[in-house]
Parts: structure tokens; sequence; C-alpha cells
């Protein structure tokens, strides 16, 4: 420890924090074929990004969809997977990290072991409680 850091006062106690939020060798056990879908949700208040670990079954599938206004990291970190999307399949194997920009079209195909993997993303702002006026900009104009 440097001198500076044995001088400095010690942090406010609602200064963030670094912190473990998971361990995949607990969340995800050697042998588990059942579970599937969202293992792991970052919930921690205030954050400004949402992250989630995702189990898909052997042949499971998430659909094509586009996601119009969030760039998303999608990090494979068991299994195999195809990234599908207009210009065909791209194999996906643990260690892949791919960008899936927003306004891009995709799907992922999940191999015969399944796929497990992370995804990382800005936080969708929530949903706020307006006055009814606010309202009145959403309807269509009536000339």
């Amino acid at each position: 420890m440097a001198a500076a850091d044995r001088d400095s006062p010690a942090p406010a106690a609602d200064t963030p924090r670094p912190r473990v939020l998971c361990d995949l060798a607990e969340l995800l056990p050697p042998g588990d074929d059942l579970s599937a879908g969202a293992l792991w949700r970052l919930a921690e208040p205030g954050r400004q990004l949402d992250a989630n670990v995702v189990r898909i079954p052997a042949a499971g599938r998430v659909d094509t969809h586009t996601e119009p206004d969030l760039d998303v990291l999608l990090l494979v970190l068991d299994g195999e997977a195809a990234l599908v999307g207009p210009d065909g399949r791209r194999p996906l194997r643990a260690g892949a990290l791919t960008w899936l920009p927003h306004g891009s079209t995709r799907a992922v195909h999940a191999g015969p072991d399944g796929v497990t993997y992370l995804t990382v993303h800005r936080r969708r702002p929530g949903m706020r409680i307006q006055p009814p006026e606010a309202a009145d900009r959403l309807r269509p104009d009536e000339t």
C-alpha cells in the first residue's frame, strides 16, 4: 500500500464499489442440460448497463429480430451456436465476442449441445409517468 493510500479518506458509504456479481463455475455446473432462458441478470440499482447470461438448449433458438435502438455485445461462454443474419450463418463457439449493432437483423440458433452466452448493452430508460397533456404530442393531427 502506498503512503498516499494510507492517508486517503475512506470512501463515502454511498460511493459505488466494484464487486463480483456471479461465478460462472457455479452458474453453469458441468452436465447441466436442464437450464434454459436467462440464468442471471444484472439488477444493481443505478446501473447504466444491462447484462444477461442466457442459456439456449440444444436446437433451440432466438428467432429473427431487429433491435432498433441498442448495440449489443454477445460473448459465447459455453457451447456453440450460429449467428444468422441477412448475409448468412456465422459459427459461434466459446470465446467468440460478437457485436450486434443497433438496426441489424439477427437470430441465434443453438448447436447440438446448446449454447450459453453473455449479452451486455446500454440500459433502456424506464417508463416515466408524465402529465396527461404529454400524450397530446402522440396523437395524429386532425386537420
